[in-house]
């Protein structure tokens, strides 16, 4: 007995599997648990809260505010650079700024994009794992619109200290300057057992913050360019770290001198 021909042949099971994204533009929120989905609203107030409170008893003093100054009078938008460690200080520092931030899309990254949200940033979804060209592309588009952008760039989950491509792939579609910064902190608790060395300040803390000057590359740079321009922003990162930390243990004639050349 043959078939009847109006019958389809059964599907095949890849027919109903839902189309592969590449990792590169997956943004999509991972599945969690309930009690996860509920743990995001909670962790969020309460980091809220402790940010509120203590950012506003912090002393900053910002060595080479000049140059992000001077990128915005021209014209531009800067793309601010730092390591992790320095990420509770930073958000505080440069809140309400419209600055937009590349976000993970996990478990971490959905309670910390309501927190930075809160302080006025804006959230481009992807990470250096997962989703990071299609953030980059909406980074660049947020660029185009008048926003500056940010990268915390070993995260998001390291190696620690080392940088990663994402600001020199997106300087070299915008053709905007690159911005490197380290938060130093006078007395601040670190996570030992974090991968990033985190920091916590202390109330009433004075923090440094040293901003090198800018690194500026065209917009059609080459592979070897764009190498080089790598390079060049992880030794910035280095040195930015190394003033900074070193900031409040440097006798105060060698502070004046340093203040002196990074301000001019």
């Amino acid at each position: 007995m043959t078939e009847p021909a109006n019958i389809a042949p059964a599907a095949s099971p890849k027919e109903h599997e839902p189309e592969a994204v590449n990792v590169h533009y997956d943004t999509r929120l991972p599945e969690l648990s309930r009690w996860r989905r509920m743990q995001i609203p909670v962790i969020a107030a309460a980091a809220t809260a402790v940010l509120r409170a203590l950012g506003p008893t912090l002393r900053f003093e910002a060595l080479g505010q000049q140059h992000v100054e001077r990128i915005h009078a021209a014209g531009g938008r800067a793309i601010f650079t730092f390591w992790h460690r320095s990420i509770i200080s930073a958000t505080w520092y440069w809140r309400h700024r419209g600055i937009v931030v590349l976000n993970t899309t996990n478990f971490d990254g959905q309670w910390t994009r309501r927190v930075i949200e809160g302080l006025g940033y804006g959230t481009a979804q992807g990470s250096s794992s997962r989703g990071g060209l299609k953030g980059l592309a909406v980074m660049a588009r947020r660029m185009d619109e008048g926003c500056a952008t940010a990268f915390t760039i070993d995260g998001p989950r390291g190696p620690r200290y080392v940088a990663k491509p994402g600001p020199v792939m997106l300087a070299r579609r915008t053709g905007q300057p690159i911005v490197v910064f380290h938060i130093g902190l006078e007395n601040a608790h670190t996570f030992e057992k974090s991968w990033d060395l985190m920091q916590l300040p202390a109330p009433f803390s004075r923090a440094v913050v040293a901003i090198a000057p800018p690194i500026h590359g065209p917009g059609d740079a080459d592979q070897e360019m764009v190498r080089r321009k790598h390079e060049e922003m992880q030794a910035s990162l280095e040195r930015v770290r190394d003033v900074a930390e070193a900031w409040f243990r440097t006798p105060p004639d060698v502070r004046d001198r340093l203040r002196r050349e990074w301000n001019a």
